[in-house]
């Protein structure tokens, strides 16, 4: 096994990235993360539309697929990214999920800058580590997730060409480093683990939680700040977060990017984040968009994506199957963008 610290050390000096001093100015640190994010598409190792890849070195084979709703523009944004950190066993997942006028802007702009304040963060929080033989490789990786998290919520708050005031976006990073799986959760994206049980069965583990206004902790946390969790008359079980007097956003998330008008009354943009060590028994993850999750249980997920014959198709299958339950169970609703990233961590049986 790999030790922890030390291969985030490694991915520090390989990303080559440069402490930022006082003096640097935000077009620097926006040249910085486009560099980053050019260097991954150029390698053929980022994946932000739809599609699959292979590693070269390891059974991780995984399948991205983005379907646009029946809303507009598809406000869904996500990053698959092998070899994050110039690290061969190390893979960042991240979804993003845009609501509001700005929603898709918003969304684009998490998927460019969250990489790259992330590895930037993992060098911070190691650089003030006097001691690193008795660091708890989670500690490091949450208080990194933290850290980005709210750097990201103010750079959005200051940039000069996006509202964010109306608009936002979840986010849900997962980060897979040899065993060993990180996830980072703000708002109502999922992340679900495929678990092989004792009868030979696969049963699904939700790694995340929905964070939705009317979890008990989220609900109190709103009205401690003067906001209100209510369903509409004509969405029966919908609950939203609105302000005290404008009866504004209605935000079905209780976690978010952005959406600053609701940011004093109990939205947040804390993610709630978690470890798990991948065992033989775990055989992928699926992280995708609540579009998906509201017409589709865990375990139908994991049904799909395993029966699916070629594994390069399986996230385009889960979708599919998603918009098709939409017709159904969502009779009369437009439907909602979906997005899927399906990593699976073990090669594939051949018959």
């Amino acid at each position: 096994m790999v030790v922890f610290p030390e291969v985030i050390e490694e991915m520090v000096r390989n990303m080559s990235i440069k402490k930022k001093n006082n003096n640097n100015n935000n077009n620097e640190d926006d040249g910085s993360k486009e560099k980053i994010g050019k260097e991954g598409k150029k390698n053929k190792s980022m994946i932000c539309l739809s599609g699959s890849f292979k590693t070269s070195k390891f059974e991780d084979m995984a399948s991205v697929c983005s379907k646009r709703g029946n809303k507009g523009i598809n406000q869904d944004s996500l990053v698959l990214w092998e070899d994050f950190g110039c690290q061969a066993d190390v893979v960042l997942c991240g979804m993003f999920d845009g609501h509001g006028p700005w929603g898709h802007m918003i969304s684009k702009q998490v998927r460019k800058s969250l990489p790259s304040q992330l590895l930037t963060n993992i060098q911070k929080n190691l650089s003030m580590q006097t001691d690193q033989t008795h660091l708890f490789p989670f500690n490091l990786w949450k208080q990194s997730c933290l850290k980005t998290y709210a750097a990201i919520d103010e750079e959005l708050k200051q940039h000069p060409r996006i509202d964010s005031f109306y608009s936002g976006t979840t986010a849900l990073t997962v980060v897979k480093q040899g065993r060993h799986l990180v996830v980072a959760n703000a708002g109502d994206s999922r992340a679900v683990l495929a678990v092989t049980s004792d009868d030979g069965c696969l049963k699904p583990v939700q790694l995340s939680v929905d964070f939705r206004p009317n979890l008990p902790e989220e609900a109190e946390r709103i009205k401690q700040s003067k906001g209100k969790v209510l369903c509409l008359k004509d969405e029966p079980g919908v609950y939203r977060v609105w302000t005290p007097d404008s009866g504004t956003p209605g935000l079905a998330i209780s976690r978010a990017f952005g959406d600053y008008c609701s940011k004093q009354y109990g939205l947040i943009s804390v993610p709630d984040v978690s470890h798990r060590v991948i065992t033989m028994e775990d055989q992928f993850v699926i992280v995708a968009t609540d579009g998906v999750w509201d017409v589709m249980s865990n375990q139908e997920a994991v049904h799909i994506v395993s029966t699916t014959p070629n594994r390069e198709m399986s996230a385009k299958r889960l979708v599919d199957c998603a918009a098709r339950a939409w017709k159904s169970k969502k009779r009369g609703f437009a439907r909602d963008d979906m997005s899927a990233i399906c990593l699976f961590f073990h090669a594939a049986h051949t018959k």
